[in-house]
């Protein structure tokens, strides 16, 4: 009687993740895709952008990083009132201003417009990927929270499959129409959608499950029992600003994200100067590494949470990515051999980040998650300005992207090693209790 008990139990603990699942993570894959598309699709306008308006490789990556400064500014506001407003509101008010901001884009006409509507895309970008990982902590535990959060992040490697095809197509098919150029038309037609999508969310999300017409009392009773084993940690954002091991995570983050961005902001220029002059073969060959991190991914998520491990999980990939994108430095004039090196190193990178998010995930529960998750997103997310602006102005310095990408290499490597640090006691008794909760 107690096993057919268990049994039913079990699967209807089943039914329940399947429903959030597809509830869930599909809206929420898609709205954190173009999150990511436009976010990176100014590396695709720089083919065209930067010789229209004059640009040289210092002011497009200033340009590219200032969007993080607005972005770093705002984020902690926009995640601590996230828990009062709901996630509803919270996400549908930033997915229709950069929407906007996005679109906005396309009036760009000189360096200070350039600066300043990329420094208010952040603005008003700011908060939603670390909201969106907060808010996976009202459905999820922590034994799914590696697998679910890669789904979710897939949307950077979607954005890169999708996005570098699609931006390129749009260049050159609507080059001139209407006055306007090719890149013109591409930052329209990738911002408004996002506006669209922030409208849609207000009837497909709920703020908490206690609020989900779509599950019953049962369903319910049953999420409410699984995520109460996820103990909290911290009690109040005031806790959280005194844990050494948040700036660790957020040290950690940032050296993540520098390697991140350098693929993003960077990969088309790198395709470029290997002897690719087509502007839709450059969108074509940008979407190889971004197929092969998605992969990645899924593969190295799932693997972690079956283990129940996460530092070493996300170490070795960023290890492993690190030195592919030295080598990827190293190869330039060889496209096959510099392509690669650079699939490597995004895919890699690209499943450190992923598995990186199940780290705070764990450590922080309860209304400081909001905060803290914001505080590691906020000055991890300064490597998004470091990034792109070291390289650019070594490049103008130089002639050449070697010496910034040798620099990005050290902060990636740096990364990695932090990442063993992290949650070192915490971490046994976390696989321990991931393998009890996996055997029952």
């Amino acid at each position: 009687m107690l096993a057919a008990r268990e049994d039913l139990k079990t699967l209807k603990t089943r039914q329940l993740h399947s429903k959030l699942d597809w509830r869930i993570l599909p809206f929420l894959l898609v709205c954190y895709t173009f999150a990511n598309l436009d976010k990176i699709n100014v590396g695709f306008a720089k083919l065209q952008m930067q010789s229209d308006l004059r640009f040289s490789d210092a002011v497009y990556g200033l340009g590219a990083g200032i969007f993080f400064l607005g972005y770093v500014l705002f984020e902690i506001p926009s995640n601590l009132l996230m828990p009062r407003i709901g996630a509803r509101k919270t996400i549908s008010r930033v997915m229709i201003l950069w929407g906007l901001a996005s679109a906005s884009m396309m009036f760009v006409h000189n360096e200070t417009s350039f600066y300043v509507t990329r420094f208010l895309l952040g603005v008003f970008e700011a908060g939603f990927a670390p909201g969106m990982i907060f808010y996976l902590t009202y459905w999820y535990g922590p034994r799914r929270m590696a697998q679910v959060t890669a789904i979710v992040m897939l949307a950077g490697p979607i954005a890169g499959i999708v996005g570098g095809p699609f931006s390129t197509w749009v260049m050159t098919r609507f080059m001139g129409t209407a006055g306007f150029a090719g890149w013109q038309w591409m930052f329209l037609a990738e911002g408004l959608p996002c506006v669209l999508l922030g409208l849609l969310s207000l009837r497909v999300l709920s703020d908490r499950p206690a609020d989900a017409a779509w599950l019953n009392t049962e369903e319910k009773a049953l999420l409410e029992q699984e995520l109460a084993h996820a103990s909290p940690r911290h009690h109040a954002f005031s806790q959280v600003l005194r844990d050494p091991r948040i700036y660790l995570m957020a040290v950690t983050y940032f050296c993540i994200i520098c390697g991140i961005f350098t693929v993003s902001f960077w990969l088309p220029a790198i395709l470029k100067s290997d002897g690719v002059t087509d502007t839709m073969q450059i969108g074509y060959y940008a979407a190889i590494p971004y197929i092969v991190a998605a992969v990645a991914m899924f593969l190295i998520g799932r693997r972690s949470d079956r283990l129940g491990e996460r530092r070493i999980h996300s170490a070795v990939p960023a290890a492993l990515g690190a030195i592919a994108l030295a080598l990827a430095a190293r190869s330039g004039g060889h496209l096959a051999l510099s392509l690669t090196c650079m699939s490597i190193a995004t895919a890699m990178i690209w499943a450190a980040y992923t598995v990186f998010w199940a780290i705070p995930s764990e450590h922080l529960k309860g209304s400081a998650a909001a905060g803290g998750i914001a505080l590691i997103n906020t000055i991890g997310s300064f490597g998004g300005f470091v990034s792109p602006t070291i390289i650019g102005w070594a490049r103008t310095r130089t002639g050449s992207l070697e010496a910034g990408l040798y620099v990005m290499v050290g902060i990636t490597l740096l990364g990695a090693i932090l990442l063993t640090t992290i949650n070192r006691s915490r971490g046994a008794s976390t696989r321990i209790q991931l393998a009890n909760e996996h055997q029952s």
